[in-house]
């Protein structure tokens, strides 16, 4: 069988060609990410022009993540069948139609309808990319492909206020929605004229068979303990950067008397620093085998930030420094986190492995809100902190569980593959 030739090119690949498609998929996750924070930048313009309250606006980005965690378990085994390229380009024409959509919206229902269509296309990114990194990128290069695709989910998420806010202040909140969906097939034209660097047989031959030979066969990989473990970790993961991205900058200014003018800083210092750490965390995850001891560190070291702006006494001015510092410190854990998933995937099941696992992403993003939304509403700016710092500390477990539970089924694993 040639299933390792199947999972990663030879040693010999030039570095030009893992270059451009690391580049292509960074540039599509990227959108992705981008689109996740399409709304919220616009809520002040929203709530007016739609006569909606912030917990209706809110519901809106539930409709979306729900929608994406449904289509992101769906979509992995479209990959496997299909192959990542024409899913691919289906999501990001969904982001950008459902961009217009939102710009030519007249009432909250609608809005609603175009937040699923973003949801669906926003799920197909994580099959699709993990895929495509994992079957095309040379093995010694795959720590620092991982490192480039947190680093541009990171910049898009830093994109999308510092481009809608501006456009909405300088022409109109219509105006913003309007040139992210332009942006949006920006990078689709970008990708198909670079189409042939993303191609992929859709289901290598040696699976071919037992796809159809055998009903159970396409879900024989979720008997594999290690990949819910992933999935809880990655749910987790979710709750943490949910926290830091809704809560943890208000929660912190409560406590320490930040100047509104520096909480948004603090995200945008989290956001940039997270990227930061995640070049040196490709370094540092070029050997898998320390790939836990390294999120272990990367999120404990975050751990103890979150509750030192908890319990401690600082100047206004440290908690932008302690925002970066805890966003560097996670950042360097995130391509590691990523082999986690890639070291208890079995041959050939890549893009529905990543579709279950990744799908505890926005089930993370969804929950988390509710939990820590209700302890800012009563006032308990600390718990936040606190329960931050409970999550980052879960995770870590979580990490070593997923190698203690991957080697004790080794063999059950092999079977499957």
């Amino acid at each position: 069988m040639s299933s390792s030739s199947s999972t990663h090119p030879l040693p010999a690949v030039p570095l030009r060609q893992d270059a451009s498609l690391i580049g292509l998929v960074g540039l599509a996750h990227m959108i992705s990410h981008f689109s996740q924070l399409l709304l919220a930048p616009l809520f002040p313009w929203l709530k007016d022009a739609l006569n909606a309250s912030y917990a209706e606006l809110g519901f809106l980005m539930t409709i979306f993540f729900v929608t994406s965690c449904a289509v992101q378990t769906a979509s992995g085994f479209v990959v496997d069948r299909l192959g990542p390229r024409p899913v691919l380009f289906a999501g990001l024409g969904l982001l950008g139609l459902a961009a217009f959509g939102f710009a030519a919206s007249t009432g909250y229902w609608m809005m609603a309808f175009f937040a699923i269509v973003a949801g669906i296309g926003n799920g197909v990114f994580h099959p699709v990319d993990y895929t495509l990194l994992n079957r095309k990128v040379s093995a010694p290069r795959l720590g620092h492909a991982y490192s480039v695709h947190g680093i541009t989910g990171s910049l898009g998420w830093a994109l999308a206020p510092a481009m809608m806010v501006p456009i909405a202040l300088a022409f109109s909140w219509r105006a913003a929605l309007a040139s992210a969906g332009v942006l949006a097939f920006a990078v689709l034209a970008v990708l198909w004229f670079n189409r042939e660097r993303l191609s992929l047989p859709a289901v290598p031959k040696p699976a071919a068979g037992a796809v159809h030979a055998n009903g159970e066969d396409p879900l024989a990989f979720l008997r594999i303990p290690a990949v819910w473990m992933c999935f809880g970790f990655f749910f987790f993961y979710a709750m943490s950067l949910s926290v830091v991205q809704a809560f943890a900058p208000e929660a912190a200014r409560q406590l320490h008397g930040v100047p509104l003018t520096l909480v948004a800083v603090c995200l945008t210092i989290y956001m940039v620093c997270a990227a930061g750490g995640m070049v040196l965390g490709g370094f540092l995850a070029s050997d898998p085998a320390r790939c836990e001891r390294i999120v272990g560190i990367g999120f404990g070291l975050a751990a103890g930030i979150a509750l030192l702006l908890a319990f401690a006494q600082l100047p206004a001015v440290a908690v932008p420094v302690l925002f970066g510092a805890m966003g560097f410190s996670a950042g360097i854990a995130g391509p590691s986190r990523d082999l986690l998933v890639k070291k208890s995937t079995p041959e050939n099941a890549t893009g529905r492995v990543y579709g279950v696992v990744y799908s505890g992403l926005d089930i993370g993003q969804a929950i988390s809100p509710l939990i820590f939304g209700l302890l800012m509403d009563q006032g308990h700016f600390q718990g936040v902190l606190i329960g931050l710092a409970v999550v980052q500390g879960v995770l870590i477990a979580s990490a070593f569980n997923v190698r203690r539970v991957r080697r004790t089924a080794m063999p059950a694993a092999g079977s499957v593959a």
